[in-house]
């Protein structure tokens, strides 16, 4: 029997297996299985923040450039973001949570015949031919038309897909999904799939993490939420397992976070807040003994570690984390460390090669 791992060696496996070395774009998606995205730019979108540092030669903007023709969807999973076509088919037919009045589908039915007499549409066309539809609160705030908001709906529910973004606005097209079979095996083998899906992308995985994941699959699959739960109760018979310092630790099946292959890289990399290495801020404390923060949405006069704090992976250790900003065509840059900075000049050299790959990766290709 394989012994049980140690935290370090956790840790040198939780790098090593996300950061593969890079790959082709649609090899990375499928790899990952999920790319969770946001609309921020600080200095790029975390999508392409993430893919970066795992497709070569990614120019930011690439995600978008090529969505077309990758074979992907952007829907709900355990947030919103980029997933392949194979897993959109698991979490649909989807039964949100929240149902519509009679009044609402009614509209969504009419902006669904417009759509489909069209063929794809922009949401200002959908609000100049809705605008009766009135206006409602936006989530950061200010107002946006009722339509906009309903084509979000529509788009969760399943009557929508994106078919391409123009300037980083969605562009719907009319979207209907196969019924499943919905046998009590057939939703299990469904929930099954996709927490595993999450054990892949996440692992190794804290226990508690685990199950608040599964809790975010709300957003994806509700209507398994009975079945993914069984699944994580289930969790020891299924992953590979181990307790550490008190708590159980999960990865997939059939892999070793003690092998030897799980080596991180001597370089530096600069990861998004939402990368796969550091989402999990539970998981992130315990295997590098400090607390990173997402400070975005702090009023400045708070923020410890700036607007939008890249975490700074040396090797295998965390070193603090990085503010990067565009100005005149040059990058701008500013440190914080959870320590003391590394002493010596090879943490320095490493940092200026990480930002002179970053200066390529958002300089816009001629």
């Amino acid at each position: 029997m394989a012994r049980s791992p140690t935290l370090a060696e956790l840790r040198r496996y939780a790098i090593a297996r996300s950061l593969f070395k890079p790959v082709t774009l649609p090899a990375a998606i499928r790899r990952l299985g999920f790319v969770q995205a946001d609309p921020m730019r600080a200095p790029a979108r975390a999508q392409d923040l993430i893919l970066f540092q795992r497709v070569r030669g990614y120019r930011a903007g690439d995600l978008e450039r090529r969505y077309e023709r990758l074979g992907i969807e952007e829907d709900a999973f355990v947030n919103y973001g980029f997933i392949p076509r194979e897993m959109q088919a698991l979490l649909h037919p989807r039964t949100p949570r929240n149902t519509w009045d009679s009044a609402t589908v009614r509209r969504a039915r009419e902006v669904l015949d417009f759509v489909q007499e069209r063929g794809e549409v922009h949401p200002r066309e959908v609000g100049e031919a809705f605008v009766h539809h009135g206006r409602v609160a936006g989530y950061w705030g200010g107002e946006l038309n009722a339509s906009t908001r309903l084509l979000e709906h529509m788009h969760h529910h399943g009557w929508l897909r994106v078919c391409r973004r123009e300037a980083g606005t969605r562009v719907y097209q009319a979207m209907s999904h196969p019924t499943q079979d919905e046998s009590p095996q057939a939703r299990r083998a469904r929930a099954e799939a996709l927490v595993d899906a999450i054990v892949a992308l996440y692992a190794p995985l804290p226990s508690p993490s685990l199950g608040y994941l599964v809790t975010l699959l709300r957003h994806g699959a509700p209507q398994l939420s009975a079945e993914t739960r069984a699944v994580v109760k289930a969790a020891r018979e299924r992953y590979g397992h181990t307790v550490v310092d008190g708590t159980t630790w999960f990865w997939p099946a059939g892999e070793s976070p003690v092998s030897r292959r799980h080596q991180p890289g001597e370089g530096v990399r600069l990861l998004a807040p939402f990368d796969p290495v550091v989402w999990d801020r539970r998981r992130f404390e315990m295997l590098w003994n400090w607390a990173y923060r997402f400070e975005a949405y702090v009023p400045a006069p708070k923020r410890t570690m700036g607007h939008y704090a890249l975490p700074v992976l040396w090797g295998e250790t965390m070193v603090g984390w990085a503010n990067l900003r565009m100005e005149r065509g040059r990058l701008k840059y500013q440190l914080g460390f959870a320590g003391t900075r590394p002493i010596g000049t090879a943490f320095q050299r490493a940092l200026d090669e990480e930002l002179a790959r970053f200066e390529v990766f958002l300089t816009p290709e001629n």
